[in-house]
C-alpha cells in the first residue's frame, strides 16, 4: 500500500488534460486499486449546451478518473511530479441511463482497476449523478509511451 497522501492533489495534478476538457474538480479517494473523483456538469464542457450534456461525457468522466488512479500509482512508484502523457483508451461497453447530464449536477465517479497487467488496464467504472446511478462503463487502456 502506498503510504503518500492524495489529499492536497487536484486532477490536473495527475491528468495532461486542461481547459474544458478537464472535466474532473475534485479527487475523493484514491487507492491502489481505485480512485473516485467529482465533477460538477458545465455549459462549457465539449457536447453539452446551457440545458445539459450528452451521457456520452460519462465515458470520458470514467476515462479521467482512471487516470487518476493510474497517475497517482505511477507517482508512488517512480517519484515522478506531474501529469504524465496519458492513456490510450477504447471503450469495450457503455450502459447510460439518463438521456442528458443536467448542468449543475454533481457526478461521482468510481473507476477501478479489474485487470491491469504491464501497461494495459480495464477499468470498470460506476457514475453516479445527484446520488442515482447513472452509468456503468469499461473501458481498455493502454499507457502511452513517454519518449523523453
Amino acid at each position: 500500500m502506498h503510504t503518500s497522501s492524495y489529499e492536497h492533489l487536484v486532477p490536473a495534478d495527475l491528468l495532461p488534460h486542461r481547459g474544458r476538457m478537464l472535466l474532473l474538480d475534485e479527487i475523493i479517494e484514491i487507492t491502489e486499486c481505485y480512485a473516485v473523483a467529482a465533477a460538477t456538469v458545465r455549459p462549457d464542457w465539449p457536447l453539452t449546451t446551457t440545458v445539459g450534456g450528452d451521457p456520452l461525457l460519462l465515458v470520458e468522466l470514467a476515462a479521467e478518473t482512471a487516470g487518476v488512479c493510474n497517475s497517482w500509482n505511477e507517482r508512488a512508484v517512480t517519484g515522478k511530479v506531474g501529469a504524465n502523457k496519458g492513456w490510450l483508451v477504447g471503450v469495450k461497453q457503455a450502459e447510460f441511463y439518463v438521456d442528458t447530464l443536467a448542468v449543475g449536477s454533481r457526478i461521482i465517479i468510481r473507476s477501478e482497476n479489474t485487470h491491469k497487467y504491464d501497461v494495459l488496464r480495464e477499468i470498470s467504472s460506476t457514475v453516479l449523478m445527484d446520488k442515482k446511478e447513472v452509468g456503468k462503463i469499461i473501458l481498455q487502456l493502454i499507457k502511452a509511451e513517454d519518449n523523453d
